[in-house]
């Protein structure tokens, strides 16, 4: 698997994530991924859409796809 930086500055609102370190097999699975997904009930509107999502490869990892090993949120 891959790891992946992804960030967006479309979001720049409160509680808002603007960054995030993924794991993921592609760079448009990767796009895909909400750094707070589970972690709480509204962390989807805490991102934006896949389209505004920067992607950059940065390494390789066994942990399994759609892991988020750090995340980082802007609170209000």
């Amino acid at each position: 698997m891959n790891i992946y930086l992804i960030s967006q500055d479309h979001n720049d609102n409160c509680d808002t994530y603007d960054s995030a370190v993924v794991v993921a097999a592609t760079e448009d699975d990767a796009r895909k991924i909400s750094p707070g997904e589970g972690a709480r009930q509204y962390a989807i509107q805490a991102w934006c859409a896949p389209e505004f999502v920067m992607v950059k490869l940065i390494g390789t990892t066994d942990l399994p796809a759609g892991t988020v090993i750090c995340a980082s949120f802007h609170a209000c």
